[in-house]
C-alpha cells in the first residue's frame, strides 16, 4: 500500500467523533485546505494479533504539507508495507484507543455503530453492565435488572432505558449469553460491546459510558451484588442535587428538570456496612482494606468512604467531562472519578446501598499491589502535570 493511497482518506477525515480512524486505500493526493499534522507514529500491537503503524494526528496550518512529508518518507514506507493503517485524535478520545465502538446485531449479522454521549439523550437512563468471563453471574442479574426496569415501565410511561454490556476480551461464553438477551428483548434494549482483549474494569465503563444515550448513567456489576432497585435511591439523590444547581442559578424551580443538563454524581456505598465485613472477612484482607483508604484518602482527599463499590449514577452532562478524562483502565478508576469530580466541580453524593458478598471475585492478592501502584500514577500524573484535565471538548 503505497503512502498516497490512503493521504485522502486521513486529512479528509478531520477529526472523527470517536477520536479514532480506520484508514483504508483512496485515491492519492491530499486535498487543500487541510489542517491535521502528524505528531508522531510507532509500531503497535493492536491487541487482535494485527500490528498497525499508529500517528498522532493533532492541528496546525501547515498539516497537510507535514503529513504529506512523513507519508512519503522511506522510512515510512518500508514500514508501512503490508501493515493496517490507523490515526487517533490528539483530542480526548470518546473511546478506547485501537477499537471502534461498534455493536454487532446478531439477527442481521451487520456492525452498527454506536453513537455517542455527546450526541443528545434519547433514552432516560442507561445501565452500563462491565463484564469478563461472567457466564455463571451475568444470566441472574439481567433477569433481575430487566424485571424491575420492565416493572417500571408499566407504572411509568415515560420511563425508557437500554442496558449496555461490555464484554472486557471475555473468553466463555458471555458474549453468547448477551446476544441471547438481545435476540429475546431486541437491540434497541440490550446492546453488546465487544473490547478484542481483556483492558480492564474502568476501560470498559469508560467506553460504555461514552457510548451510551440516557440522561442518567449508571455503572452496575454483572455480578449482581446491588440491589437493583436501590438505583432509585441514587436517582432521587441526582434530582436533587439537579433541582439544588437549578435553584441556585435562579431558573424558575416549577419548570421540568432536565436531570441530564446539570452535572452531578451519585456513588453506592458499603460503609455501613464496614463492621460486618471486618467480622467476616479474613485479617490480612483487612489490614489491605484499611491500608488502602488511607492511600485514597492521601489521593482523592476526604469525602467519599467507599469508593470501590461498583454501583454508581452519573448524569449525562458529568459524564461527558469525567469519562473522557479518564486514564486508568483497571481497579482504581473508581478513585479517579472522584478525583476528577473535585477537580472539576462536579457534586458527588454518598448514598447507602444493599450489598451483598457474591462467590467469584475476581481480587486477587496482587491486585492490592497494583491498587497501590495506580495511586501513585493519579497523585504524579495530576500533581505534576503531566495528565491534563480537558474541559474545552465539552462546549465543542
Amino acid at each position: 500500500m503505497s503512502s498516497g493511497e490512503l493521504m485522502e482518506t486521513v486529512l479528509s477525515s478531520r477529526t472523527p467523533s470517536y477520536g479514532h480512524l480506520r484508514c483504508s486505500p483512496r485515491l492519492a493526493g491530499a486535498p487543500s485546505g487541510c489542517s491535521l499534522a502528524v505528531v508522531g507514529g510507532r509500531l503497535a500491537s493492536d491487541g487482535c494479533g494485527k500490528r498497525s503503524l499508529r500517528f498522532c494526528i493533532g492541528h496546525g496550518p501547515r498539516g497537510g504539507v507535514l503529513l504529506e512529508s512523513v507519508l512519503r518518507s522511506r522510512e515510512f514506507s518500508r514500514k508501512a508495507k503490508g501493515f493496517e493503517f490507523r490515526c487517533f485524535s490528539d483530542r480526548p478520545d470518546c473511546s478506547n484507543v485501537g477499537a471502534v465502538p461498534y455493536m454487532e446485531d446478531p439477527s442481521s449479522l451487520e456492525r452498527v455503530q454506536f453513537p455517542s454521549v455527546f450526541d443528545p439523550a434519547s433514552k432516560y437512563m442507561s445501565l452500563i453492565m462491565p463484564a469478563y468471563n461472567e457466564q455463571d453471574r451475568i444470566r441472574s442479574t439481567l433477569d433481575e435488572t430487566l424485571s424491575y426496569l420492565q416493572d417500571r415501565v408499566k407504572r411509568d410511561k415515560s420511563f425508557t432505558y437500554e442496558i449496555i454490556i461490555v464484554d472486557d476480551g471475555s473468553k466463555d461464553n458471555t458474549t453468547k449469553i448477551g446476544f441471547e438477551y438481545i435476540n429475546k428483548y431486541g437491540l434497541d434494549v440490550i446492546r453488546l460491546l465487544k473490547q478484542g482483549v481483556n483492558q480492564g474494569k474502568g476501560a470498559a465503563v469508560r467506553k460504555g459510558m461514552l457510548c451510551s444515550r440516557g440522561q442518567l448513567l449508571l455503572m452496575l456489576d454483572a455480578d449482581g451484588a446491588s440491589r437493583i432497585t436501590d438505583l432509585e435511591k441514587l436517582e432521587a439523590q441526582i434530582l436533587q442535587s439537579v433541582r439544588g444547581q437549578q435553584a441556585s442559578s435562579k431558573q424558575n424551580p416549577t419548570s421540568k428538570v432536565d436531570v441530564g443538563s446539570a452535572p452531578a454524581v451519585a456513588f453506592g456505598s458499603r460503609a455501613h456496612l464496614e463492621k460486618q465485613a471486618l467480622a467476616t472477612r479474613k485479617w490480612y484482607r483487612n489490614f489491605l482494606m484499611k491500608a488502602f483508604h488511607l492511600c485514597v484518602l492521601l489521593v482523592a482527599g476526604p469525602g467519599v468512604r467507599d469508593t470501590q463499590c461498583g454501583f454508581k449514577m452519573f448524569t449525562r452532562s458529568a459524564a461527558q467531562q469525567l469519562f473522557p478524562n479518564l486514564r486508568l483502565r483497571r481497579w482504581c478508576f473508581d478513585v479517579e472519578l472522584v478525583y476528577l469530580c473535585k477537580r472539576l466541580r462536579i457534586p458527588v453524593s454518598e448514598v447507602s446501598v444493599t450489598w451483598a458478598e457474591i462467590p467469584g471475585s475476581k481480587v486477587r492478592f496482587f491486585s492490592f499491589a497494583h491498587m497501590l501502584f495506580e495511586l501513585v500514577l493519579i497523585r504524579l500524573g495530576y500533581g505534576f502535570h503531566m495528565w491534563k484535565i480537558h474541559t474545552s471538548f465539552v462546549q465543542n
